[in-house]
């Protein structure tokens, strides 16, 4: 009877250790089928992201944001963006028309825009250089001087150090945004550039005339350097992200991507992409851009 028992007893833990087992089974199954239903969700919601955005403006900004386009529509097949330069000002101009979806600019919208209902969105720190052609021996000016060389008041690099040569300007026409940071950063208060400078419409475009046009200083964004071009010192002061964050180089602006009122879901999505610590410390960085998030305002 004893044995009988204890074999009974025996058999109903094995059965109860068994079924324990099976519902332990069961429950991991479960988990695993919320944590899988989940990821699906996640995956469902972002390949649920449809619409067309449309951004221009800053070209300083622009290869920034079609890297940031391309990579998104990867993610969101049914996401379409379109990505064109123009100069700040025509950014800020076609957002508070509503023509584009974001305006991209490398300043601050300004009074002339206060009453547009736009929203801005800080993504980025863009550092900007004084660059010559390559004839040039001049490796630093400090902020008076090239203040005068823009204004036109000095036209010759031997008044600066240089050998005998004409001072050709090269920058860009007064809707860029580029053109009035360094007005503000470098120019005398109240003066212009001069009115022999020749205009670019683009960042790129300046570097080129720059690169080809002997005696030629210009001024662009640090994602467009190149070897074939010449780097300047400013203030005696190398560019360089160290010298940014110490405040020695005070030559960057933080780029803005303006919407007119607050973003639809499509947009806020790709200017929430724009600001993940994935694209924030990977690709704005591998684009000579510096995170927004590491400058101390």
């Amino acid at each position: 009877m004893f044995n009988v028992s204890k074999k009974a007893v025996a058999f109903s833990m094995v059965a109860t250790l068994a079924a324990g087992l099976m519902v332990g089974c069961g429950t991991d199954s479960s988990a695993e089928a919320t944590k899988s239903g989940d990821a699906g969700k996640a995956t469902e919601t972002k390949s649920d992201l449809s619409g067309k955005i449309t951004a221009s403006g800053s070209t300083a900004l622009l290869p920034l944001v079609k890297q940031a386009a391309t990579e998104f529509q990867d993610q969101n097949k049914s996401v379409t963006i379109d990505v064109s330069g123009g100069g700040s000002g025509t950014g800020l101009k076609q957002v508070a028309e509503g023509s584009v979806t974001v305006g991209m600019s490398d300043v601050e919208s300004g009074k002339d825009y206060a009453d547009k209902g736009l929203v801005d969105h800080q993504v980025v720190v863009a550092p900007f250089v004084l660059v010559t052609n390559k004839d040039v021996n001049v490796t630093n000016l400090t902020k008076e001087q090239a203040g005068k060389i823009f204004t036109g008041e000095i036209s010759n690099w031997k008044d600066v150090g240089g050998k005998d040569e004409k001072i050709t300007i090269v920058g860009r026409p007064e809707s860029s945004g580029s053109r009035k940071l360094v007005k503000a950063l470098v120019l005398p208060a109240d003066k212009d550039f001069a009115k022999d400078a020749i205009a670019q419409d683009s960042t790129g475009a300046v570097r080129q005339t720059v690169q080809q046009t002997a005696g030629s200083i210009g001024y662009i964004d640090a994602p467009y350097i190149t070897p074939e071009i010449n780097v300047l010192k400013f203030e005696n002061v190398e560019y360089s992200k160290d010298n940014i964050f110490n405040g020695t180089y005070k030559l960057f602006a933080f780029e803005h991507m303006y919407t007119k009122g607050e973003p639809d879901k499509v947009t806020k999505a790709f200017l929430d992409y724009i600001m993940s610590d994935a694209f924030q410390s990977k690709t704005v960085e591998e684009l000579k851009f510096i995170p927004v998030n590491k400058m101390k305002k």
